[in-house]
């Protein structure tokens, strides 16, 4: 018996380290992701009811294998067509923060820029994480999916993806990244005339194809310009949004009025392009769409151009 006693010493060390491992699982169960700000956002136990706030937002929960754990969207959230049964708690100019409440949701995806941030601080006061959605080049998309996907225990579902997403990026760039640059204008609105700059989304997504946002300099997010600083930069290409559900019933902007300044090398060309607005305007996985329009136009453009020069025997 003496002789076994160290062995059996050590199945009872063995199994006092098991038996401790086990009472600290809980607290090392803890998720923990960085959202679009940088903000760690730290969950107790996977995400089971979901608020989101923006349309892209539903997009990038959907993909991320979440969609059946969203209990309240806002409007114009209709993508995917399952997205449409969902209850809406506002929009983003207005949110019910009451029925955010009584839903009890264990997060809330924020979408920083067009979120009202009264209604955020009101919101973090409640003590429900919140998750925000503000990417800003189109590597932030598969990034975004993959850190929902963590917070709601579906890693698989949205690292696919997020993969997926990575790989059609991929063979734009590779396609078009190296083409000859276009020189483009983007019209977010008509009157007063508005645009993006370089921290938008957008201008990323327009490298990707090759292309060069002649305002990408302006200090402000969506900046106001004029039509004579338009005119200076003559850009090859004018882009705009076309209609898509999160305009509503708003009158459709066009690129018609550019038409008074034939000598604007887009309009001499007919470069007066415009992408849905649902896949341009939303920061979800369906961006790639837009891009591969993008892409396409600005090859039109190219086009043309060596269309041009040959004409002039340049």
């Amino acid at each position: 018996m003496p002789a076994r006693f160290p062995h059996f010493a050590r199945r009872l060390c063995v199994l006092g380290l098991a038996a401790l491992a086990v009472a600290a699982a809980p607290a090392l169960a803890a998720i923990s992701v960085t959202d679009d700000t940088g903000a760690t956002v730290t969950l107790q136990h996977p995400a089971q009811r979901i608020v989101s706030l923006a349309p892209h937002a539903t997009e990038l929960l959907f993909a991320a294998g979440g969609g059946a754990r969203i209990v309240g969207t806002v409007a114009y959230s209709d993508y995917p067509p399952p997205a449409r049964d969902i209850p809406h708690v506002g929009d983003n100019r207005a949110l019910d923060l009451e029925r955010i409440a009584a839903l009890k949701p264990d997060l809330v995806v924020v979408w920083r820029h067009g979120n009202a941030q009264k209604q955020i601080d009101r919101l973090r006061a409640l003590g429900i994480p919140l998750f925000f959605s503000e990417p800003h080049h189109m590597g932030d998309i598969p990034r975004s999916i993959e850190a929902l996907g963590t917070l709601l225990d579906t890693r698989a579902s949205a690292h696919d993806a997020a993969q997926q997403f990575r790989q059609q990026v991929d063979t734009l760039r590779n396609r078009y990244a190296s083409k000859p640059p276009v020189q483009v204008f983007y019209q977010v609105w008509e009157q007063p005339l508005m645009t993006l700059n370089g921290q938008h989304i957008f201008t990323d997504m327009l490298a990707l194809c090759g292309g060069r946002n002649i305002f990408a300099g302006e200090p402000l997010l969506v900046p106001t310009v004029s039509p004579e600083a338009v005119i200076a930069a003559n850009p090859e290409v004018l882009l705009t949004a076309s209609m898509g559900a999160t305009q509503g019933s708003r009158p459709i902007d066009t690129l018609d009025g550019w038409k008074r300044w034939p000598q604007l090398l887009a309009v001499q060309r007919g470069n007066l392009f415009s992408i849905n607005g649902d896949l341009i305007n939303r920061f979800g996985p369906r961006l790639v769409e837009a891009a591969a329009q993008l892409c396409d136009d600005l090859e039109q453009a190219r086009m043309k151009r060596r269309n041009t020069q040959a004409a002039s025997g340049r």
